[in-house]
């Protein structure tokens, strides 16, 4: 499989979300019919659309606001909103920074160490309001902020970094055993990120609640530009989708997969779907909202780094609320907002009463899928030509 890319070398052919396109179905559904729902640690989730942990994207306010609106907003605890007590004056100072300033400064400012006692209050903040309450941080810092996160009362635990193996090597730090930090905690803990077959296999025998599907595609992310690694997001949803099955054949336990990042429109979100996605996570769409702390800023996990950031400050601006973004109605004429109305129509289309059969949409290489035909669009700057 694949193709030479040099005497003796070759390399296999991968897809992003720009090259392919779905086929309609042989029969369509009414998509105020179709079922969006999805589920992680035995409890259902209405919308299948998890903000990511950014800063310039969730806050205790944007979470309890997306819980009330049936999704997910994951809080970073290795961010501003747990080294500071008011996050917003620094917030604030990002944003008015001058673009070639800007990584410099979110350098200096995540320097200041987390305080775990933030941790306890920005989570009871949204438990108070009866909210999902979802939290974030590296492995390097999981085993000590997930008994925190435990006590707090938190809901679900995220354990993310740029690239997580259960072999991770190091003398410098305690490596965390994933399995062993799983069982301890009486939360769904999900694990990110990967792209390939094998180690999604190898994460989801240490039994996780979900697998994070994504290396270096998101909008302020610039890890394949500066470490050249990453997979296209159809491809890498497919492999990992494949991993998932096997493994609840082997098992028969259901880990699902969240595709994250490189998902700018709610085509592209249908798109990872039908790759294999029970649910996906975004950052810049959701920066654009009114409720995002970022004030139409948006930047990389990576990008604090102090030695080698892989990640920058992009301005995105605000479009709209969270909830014209996530469920409308709809604004401007680009899919960048009404997401879920997006997915549910693509459902009726597609004949795909949920999301288990929307995984099962035939899709067809389409390099010209979003030029075809749009010349007008282009010229003039409207809907697919912005």
């Amino acid at each position: 499989m694949g193709m030479w890319v040099g005497r003796g070398r070759k390399a296999r052919r991968c897809y992003g979300f720009d090259e392919i396109a779905l086929v309609p179905g042989a029969i369509t559904v009414n998509p105020n019919e179709v079922n969006t729902s999805w589920e992680m640690g035995n409890k259902k989730y209405k919308v299948p659309i998890l903000a990511a942990a950014m800063d310039g994207v969730v806050d205790v306010g944007f979470a309890i606001e997306m819980s009330r609106l049936g999704g997910i907003a994951i809080l970073n605890l290795d961010g501003v909103q747990t080294r500071y007590e008011n996050p917003d004056e620094i917030l604030k100072k990002i944003a008015n920074a001058n673009p070639l300033e800007a990584t410099k400064l979110v350098q200096s400012l995540y320097v200041k160490p987390v305080k775990e006692k933030l941790i306890k209050k920005r989570i009871q903040e949204i438990k108070s309001k009866k909210a999902t309450a979802a939290v974030s941080t590296v492995p390097q810092n999981a085993e000590r902020f997930g008994e925190i996160a435990q006590e707090a009362g938190a809901d679900v635990f995220v354990v993310q970094s740029t690239v997580i193996s259960v072999h991770h090597v190091s003398t410098e730090y305690k490596v965390i055993d994933l399995k062993k930090f799983i069982k301890s905690m009486d939360m769904p803990v999900i694990l990110g990120n990967c792209v390939t077959y094998n180690v999604a296999l190898e994460l989801m025998e240490t039994n996780p609640s979900a697998i994070l599907v994504g290396i270096g595609p998101g909008a302020a992310c610039t890890t394949r530009g500066v470490l050249g690694i990453g997979v296209p997001q159809v491809t890498a949803t497919s492999d990992v989708a494949q991993a998932r099955d096997f493994h609840y054949k082997k098992r028969g336990v259901y880990i699902p997969i969240i595709t994250d990042g490189g998902m700018d429109s709610g085509g592209d979100i249908c798109k990872a779907f039908a790759s294999g996605a029970d649910a996906v996570m975004v950052g810049s769409a959701f920066a654009r909202a009114k409720e995002a702390p970022g004030r139409g800023y948006h930047w990389g996990m990576a990008t604090p780094h102090a030695n080698l950031p892989r990640g920058t400050r992009i301005h995105v601006g605000t479009t709209g609320t969270l909830e014209e973004i996530l469920l409308g109605p709809a604004r401007l004429d680009d899919g960048s907002q009404n997401l879920v109305g997006a997915l549910m129509t693509s459902m009726g289309n597609i004949g795909a009463r949920d999301i288990r059969e929307m995984q099962l949409t035939e899709i067809i290489i389409a390099p010209s899928i979003k030029t075809e035909g749009k010349l007008m669009q282009r010229v003039q700057r409207v809907g697919m030509g912005k």
